[in-house]
C-alpha cells in the first residue's frame, strides 16, 4: 500500500470542491477496503447536493476499551488553478500550480487512514475506532449536518482541522449567524427624474456605515461580505441585497449583535424611504470545553506522549466538531500543522502529517486503557 506521504500527494492532486468529492471518496473507500475493512456510504449527497455520500468505516473493538471516532472532511475550497503538489527540500508539501494545496483537510484524512492501516497491520488492541469522512464542510458543515450520528458507537471524537502547530487543542468555537437584508426602493431615470426614485443602494450604504464591523472584542466578529443591487447605471436602484454574518463565543453577545445589525438595516431603510426584508439563520452552533474536561485531558496526554508541547486556544471558525458537539457527542478539534490554508501559499510538513498519525495511535491506546483503569 501507499505510504502516508505518497497518499497525501495523490489525494492533493485530485480536485474535490464542495459537492465534487466523488473521486476522493472513491480513493479513500478503496484504500480502506484494501485493508479488509467495510465502508458504508450514506445518501447525504442527494440531500445536500454532492456527487458522493459521507463515508463511515468501523474497526470493531477487540479489547473492551472505549471506542473513539475520528472525522475529516473530503472537500476543499475550490482550486483556482492546477493541483501540482510537490515536496520541497525541507520536507514541506506545497502546490506548484498557484492555488491551494488541499491539505485542509486531506492532511487529516491521510493521518487517520495511516493510523487505521497501522492498527490493522500491527494487530493493535483497541476499544473500537470509527472513521467518518464528510462532504461540503467548507460551505457550512453540510456533510456533518446530514450525517446520522446515531450510527456511531463511539461517544467521543476528534477532528484535525486547525491551522496551527501540532500540540494545540481548540477549546471552543463560536456560534454563528447569517443575516440577509434586501432593501426595496423605487426605480427612476437618474438623469430625467431622479427625485422620483428611492435608492436602495443608498439606504443599504447608510445601514452599513452605521454597523460595527470586524473584531468587536476577543470573542465576537462581524462582516458584510456581499453586496449586490441595481439594474443599470442610469437607473435609480430599486433593490439592494446585503449578506452579512456575526460570530461570538457567547450566545448572548451574538443575539445582541444580530439585533443591533437588524436595527441598523431598518434605520437605513427608513432614512431612504425604502422597505426592508431580512432573514437570520444559524450558520453553526458553537461549543466550549474546559481544560479539565476528560476529552481534553485525553488529548493532552496523547500529545505529551507523542512528544508535543500542549497549548490551548479558541478559534473564530467552525469545523465538523461544532456539529457533533451540538448533538451531544464531545468532539475536540486538534491542530495538525496546516499553514496558510485557503491560499496559494498553503503548505503542510510531512513531519506533521506523520506526527498526527502518532497522536491518533496514542489516543486509541489511551482510550483502550481508560476502560480498564
Amino acid at each position: 500500500m501507499q505510504d502516508a506521504s505518497s497518499l497525501f500527494l495523490e489525494l492533493c492532486s485530485i480536485p474535490s470542491p464542495p459537492g465534487g468529492e466523488r473521486a476522493v471518496a472513491d480513493h479513500v473507500a478503496a484504500y480502506l477496503r484494501e485493508l479488509g475493512l467495510d465502508v458504508e456510504e450514506d445518501d447525504a449527497g442527494t440531500r445536500i447536493g454532492s456527487d458522493a455520500g459521507n463515508l463511515l468505516c468501523r474497526l470493531p473493538g477487540r479489547s473492551g476499551g472505549m471506542p473513539l471516532f475520528f472525522c475529516a472532511h473530503l472537500d476543499t475550497v475550490p482550486p483556482q488553478g492546477p493541483l501540482e503538489p510537490f515536496v520541497d527540500d525541507e520536507g514541506i508539501v506545497r502546490n506548484a500550480g498557484g492555488t491551494i494545496l488541499g491539505g485542509d483537510n486531506k492532511g487529516a484524512v491521510v493521518s487517520m487512514l495511516e493510523a487505521a492501516r497501522r492498527v490493522v497491520h500491527e494487530g493493535r488492541e483497541h476499544g473500537g475506532v470509527e472513521l467518518v469522512f464528510t462532504l461540503k464542510e467548507e460551505v457550512g458543515l453540510l456533510g456533518a449536518g446530514a450525517f446520522d450520528h446515531t450510527r456511531l458507537e463511539a461517544k467521543l471524537g476528534f477532528v484535525y482541522d486547525q491551522a496551527a502547530p501540532v500540540g494545540q487543542i481548540v477549546l471552543g468555537a463560536p456560534w454563528g449567524r447569517t443575516i440577509s437584508a434586501r432593501f426595496h426602493g423605487r426605480a427612476a431615470h437618474s438623469g430625467i427624474a431622479p427625485e422620483d426614485g428611492r435608492s436602495a443602494i443608498a439606504a443599504a450604504a447608510r445601514a452599513v456605515a452605521d454597523l460595527r464591523l470586524g473584531r468587536i472584542d476577543d470573542e465576537t466578529t462581524t462582516n458584510v461580505g456581499l453586496i449586490s443591487g441595481g439594474s443599470a447605471r442610469n437607473v435609480v436602484p430599486e433593490w439592494c441585497t446585503l449578506e452579512a454574518e456575526a460570530r461570538s463565543h457567547e450566545p448572548a453577545k451574538l443575539a445582541e449583535l444580530v439585533q443591533e445589525m437588524l436595527d441598523s438595516f431598518a434605520f437605513g431603510a427608513s432614512l431612504g424611504d425604502c422597505t426592508l426584508e431580512t432573514e437570520v439563520a444559524e450558520t453553526y452552533p458553537g461549543y466550549r470545553f474546559r481544560r479539565e474536561d476528560p476529552i481534553v485531558e485525553l488529548a493532552a496526554k496523547a500529545l505529551e506522549r507523542s512528544g508535543h508541547v500542549v497549548s490551548t486556544a479558541f478559534t473564530g471558525g467552525g469545523a465538523d466538531a461544532n456539529v457533533f458537539n451540538a448533538r451531544g457527542l464531545p468532539c475536540l478539534n486538534l491542530a495538525n500543522g496546516m499553514a496558510e490554508i485557503h491560499t496559494p501559499d498553503e503548505h503542510l510538513a510531512l513531519a506533521d502529517l506523520e506526527a498526527m498519525v502518532d497522536v491518533t495511535l496514542e489516543l486509541v491506546d489511551l482510550a483502550r486503557d481508560a476502560a480498564h483503569a
